[in-house]
């Protein structure tokens, strides 16, 4: 005789505190300018994350999402806490002001507005709201996974199209949701449905069933794919779900160089800042000319490390990624047979390999997990002319 209890435990669902910087205005002056170089670096449970800097402002404009991974049991008693900070190239960060947001008090309903700056809570100063005010949006995202039984239909639906060929292509799942998707939405939806069918090891005809409807559309080769199109955000997904370890391979020792060595790179001669250059270089005053060249020398120097590292990868490019240009080029080719449209077929891989996942990521190093932070402005900068 046996006394027991049997149950089946409850199942927990990832829990993601997001947090969603928008803008902040009236920022106190911290530089000699009357301005300031703010970023905001957000706080939670051990975690923290910061945006890019925006120089030379007192009304930055970041529009960045960061999002903490809550654990299980995670203390109801921590804070999310947000702080703007001044962003200074010598010396420590000035503080402009923080927010601070208990867990206890975040739901699913986002908390969003404009929120004003607090001074540190040892400062005795009463600032009375001059530390300005920061826009923002705090919720908690639970996501509720069901048994894989429960979107059976749906993922049949969804699939069908690209299973079925001898079906109407106007009519299916995939064409209504292309339809009534919005710019906005997009993303999101490509980001899903690739997930989807990778799942269901169908992602590159997904993708042949995307990009073929859109050729159907284009009338005008030169415009091709050049729009946020459900085909071009889903290629953008796709080759970031498979490429992304390829990607760190070709551009990290790279971009992680850039990072390192600093240097300062500008050829817009209304941005040049040529007292820094002399401090920089410790030669003197420099021109306009010889900051032009010295910044050309360098960006030359770093892209074509950046290209040799690119042609010198074919043989480490993921087949998936291979299959799904080949399928691209050959569907280009059908819809633009004329000799005169050769080189189509070749722009339109190129247009996403090379503008929607190399250029982007050398942009951005950390939204591609290339860094853990953003650049600071100098190696931004830098970035910038460098994927253009």
């Amino acid at each position: 005789e046996i006394h027991l209890e049997l149950c089946v435990p409850e199942q927990s669902h990832p829990r993601v505190l997001r947090c969603h910087l928008i803008e902040a205005r009236d920022l106190a002056p911290r530089d000699p300018s009357g301005t300031s170089d703010p970023f905001a670096r957000v706080s939670c449970c051990g975690h923290t994350l910061e945006t890019a800097v925006i120089k030379k402002t007192r009304f930055p404009h970041w529009d960045e999402v960061l999002e903490f991974e809550l654990r299980e049991g995670e203390p109801g008693e921590a804070v999310l806490s947000v702080e703007v900070w001044d962003w200074d190239i010598v010396g420590k960060n000035d503080f402009l002001g923080r927010v601070e947001f208990p867990l206890g008090t975040i739901s699913r309903d986002p908390t969003k507005g404009w929120f004003q700056l607090l001074p540190f809570p040892s400062t005795t100063e009463d600032h009375r709201g001059q530390l300005g005010a920061l826009r923002l949006t705090v919720r908690l995202v639970e996501d509720t996974v069901l048994p894989p039984h429960h979107y059976q239909p749906l993922i049949q639906l969804l699939t069908e199209p690209v299973l079925c060929l001898d079906k109407p292509r106007d009519s299916t799942a995939l064409a209504i949701l292309e339809e009534v998707t919005s710019g906005e939405s997009r993303q999101d939806v490509a980001t899903k449905l690739v997930k989807i069918f990778l799942g269901q090891g169908l992602a590159v005809p997904l993708l042949d069933y995307l990009t073929t409807r859109e050729l159907a559309r284009t009338t005008d080769p030169n415009t091709l794919f050049r729009s946020n199109s459900l085909a071009s955000k889903s290629m953008e997904q796709f080759l970031k779900a498979v490429g992304l370890p390829y990607l760190h391979e070709v551009l990290k020792p790279v971009v992680n160089r850039i990072f390192e060595e600093k240097k300062y790179v500008e050829l817009d001669p209304s941005k040049m800042e040529l007292s820094r250059g002399r401090r920089i270089s410790f030669k003197g005053s420099l021109s306009e000319a010889q900051v032009r060249d010295s910044s050309l020398e360098l960006l030359k120097g770093y892209l074509g490390d950046i290209v040799d590292a690119i042609v010198g990868s074919v043989e480490k490019c993921p087949l998936p990624m291979r299959v799904a240009f080949q399928q691209l080029r050959r569907r280009v080719e059908e819809r633009f047979p004329l000799a005169q449209h050769e080189e189509v077929r070749y722009f339109s891989i190129s247009g996403f390999l090379f503008l929607r996942f190399f250029a982007p990521a050398v942009l951005t190093p950390k939204l591609f997990g290339l860094r853990e932070q953003h650049a600071d402005p100098r190696t931004g900068r830098t970035l910038l002319l460098l994927a253009k």
